[in-house]
């Protein structure tokens, strides 16, 4: 199969969707790769790298996408590169379609075999592909929202740490799951007090074993979460529903019961967000304030920590995107349930029951169109 990686032109974005040493684990399984010059840059990777291990290296991205039978990336393509799209090219990479209706509605006009890592989902009902950038999310939105607490940008001015003779701030987490896990971690490690909110009571049970009784847990209900968001200094919102669009948890009127200064960092935030005043922003231009609340919104989070977050990625990818390319998609799908269930549009069609409620259209059962 003939395998291609472009440059991410998202703002702010120095990922890249396959790193020297797995192009070199594909060309050893028999396909070809071709990448674009300086997609790799920004994660500490040369063109000289890729050249090494046998990858061919193009200065025009439009060569590339023509080039490819699958396109592995990081994040979704942006409207320059929809005349790229093409009926059977398989695209692989994050898509968060369900908020994003017009990349959905091209990729089906366009009948592209698109698989979205923030889909595949394992036989225990985890996303493998998502887990690696929700564990750098969930670090990171302790460490920008500590940040923006500071006065200059217009925060409470709170130390998360405290100091002795001073209490720490106060970090409400929302949501049970590995984003929630790694903020967790990170809060407590900077001696802040820490309180999960979520649904899941075995999720909250595991929680309080893991962290020894060190943080609260409570409920998620309408009135847990008002009062919880009363003494919050700093809200990290983590739902997700894979492939549906996020519930808006955090409403506009729940703005005027927090203190002005209060954070809210949306990790949820390419999905749609959990919070009503939520709405995308760049690491160039990551808050913005409502209320008297700052929100940091930003939509590709990990994209800040490229070296990290590129080899966490792709160390997840290689596996699926072997298969796939040693298969084909239909009998990588066939082969391996995790990968059906990364198909999103397939034909013309969405096949993901999630995402065809997000988007209001019918879904097609998979195995239908093969």
């Amino acid at each position: 199969m003939k395998i291609g990686c472009v440059k991410e032109i998202k703002a702010c974005e120095d990922r890249v969707g396959l790193t020297p040493a797995h192009s070199f684990e594909y060309i050893s399984a028999g396909h070809e790769v071709m990448v674009e010059t300086g997609c790799g840059l920004g994660s500490g990777f040369s063109d000289e790298d890729y050249e090494k291990v046998g990858v061919m290296v193009s200065d025009n991205a439009k060569d590339v996408w023509g080039f490819s039978e699958m396109m592995i990336k990081v994040k979704e393509p942006l409207e320059s590169e929809f005349p790229f799209l093409k009926e059977d090219l398989i695209l692989f990479t994050y898509l968060h379609l369900a908020s994003n209706k017009p990349l959905a509605d091209v990729l089906i006009e366009k009948k592209v075999k698109a698989v979205a890592y923030e889909t595949i989902e394992d036989d225990f009902g985890r996303l493998p592909l998502l887990k690696p950038m929700s564990e750098v999310a969930g670090r990171l939105a302790i460490q920008e929202g500590s940040k923006y607490l500071e006065k200059q940008y217009g925060g409470k001015g709170i130390l998360l740490s405290g100091v002795p003779g001073v209490r720490g701030g106060n970090v409400l987490i929302i949501g049970s799951g590995v984003v929630g896990m790694n903020a967790t971690k990170t809060a407590l490690g900077m001696g802040a007090n820490v309180t999960v909110l979520g649904i899941d009571l075995a999720r909250l049970d595991y929680f309080s074993d893991v962290f020894n009784g060190q943080i609260q847990t409570v409920y998620s209900d309408r009135i847990n979460l008002e009062k919880e968001l009363k003494r919050a200094d700093l809200v990290v919102c983590t739902v997700l529903i894979p492939g549906g669009k996020t519930p808006k948890l955090i409403q506009r009127k729940h703005l005027k019961m927090m203190e002005k200064g209060s954070v809210i960092v949306d990790v949820a935030v390419d999905q749609g967000g959990c919070c009503e005043t939520s709405r995308p922003t760049t690491h160039k231009d990551p808050i913005f304030e409502v209320d008297g609340i700052i929100h940091y919104c930003v939509s590709n989070m990990p994209g800040a920590v490229p070296m990290t977050s590129t080899q966490a990625l792709s160390n997840a990818t290689l596996q699926y995107g072997l298969l796939i390319a040693n298969l084909g998609l239909e009998n990588a799908a066939h082969t391996n349930k995790s990968i059906a269930k990364g198909i999103n549009v397939y034909k013309g069609a969405v096949v993901h029951p999630q995402l065809a409620s997000a988007l209001n259209e019918v879904c097609v059962n998979y195995e239908n169109l093969t």
